[in-house]
């Protein structure tokens, strides 16, 4: 990869599809681009064949055909990375799920792609406390979704670090500290009131 092809568009797509091929979740880039006066032709942002918005998947028809040639190219092994020109594949497999990061392939930096696709996993073990399953996936969705959104925006990659992705994500909990100190006020609020009811009655 040569300095002129660098870019800070190199996410294509982020998938999650279930053990038959089928799709889970989805996210497909399209950088804003601006077009060149007259032409209707986006300016050159440095992205590649096979970057994000160059090149389809725009329409549902042409992303799950996507989706069916990436399965079958993990369906036949060879490890985590597979080229899919004009596309790079990166897949993390786990129980009934495949992570997928897609790319392009001519421009792509494939040790962070790698990195970022570990992060947007490692924050769903988290999100999910270490069991990323289907069943799970689907009822904690809006938090997935969330997570990948704060790991890429646009096809550009935010943030590589999951223990900062999970954080920004995750609910936050009841303070407890609170009911405690609330139930315990009124507590002695009760006992006070008894105690003084008890004495004036014992005065008549």
């Amino acid at each position: 990869m040569t300095m002129s092809n660098l870019s800070l568009y190199t996410v294509t797509a982020l998938l999650i599809l279930d053990a038959e091929g089928q799709r889970v979740l989805a996210k497909y880039y399209n950088p804003p681009h601006q077009t060149a006066p007259g032409t209707g032709i986006p300016a050159d942002l440095g992205v590649g064949p096979g970057g994000p918005g160059m090149g389809g998947l725009t329409t549902l028809k042409e992303q799950k055909a996507f989706e069916k040639s990436v399965f079958e190219k993990i369906r036949r092994g060879g490890g985590e990375i597979h080229p899919l020109p004009p596309h790079i594949i990166l897949t993390r497999t786990v129980v009934d799920l495949h992570f997928i990061l897609v790319g392009p392939l001519s421009t792509s930096n494939e040790l962070m792609l790698n990195q970022t696709l570990n992060a947007f996993f490692d924050a769903v073990n988290l999100l999910l406390r270490g069991s990323v399953e289907k069943r799970n996936v689907l009822e904690g969705l809006d938090m997935i979704l969330l997570a990948a959104d704060e790991t890429v925006d646009d096809g550009i990659i935010l943030e590589t670090d999951a223990a900062a992705i999970a954080s920004r994500v995750s609910r936050p909990k009841a303070d407890t500290t609170d009911i405690v100190i609330n139930e315990q006020t009124i507590m002695n609020a009760y006992t006070n009131f008894r105690d003084k009811f008890s004495q004036r009655i014992q005065q008549l």
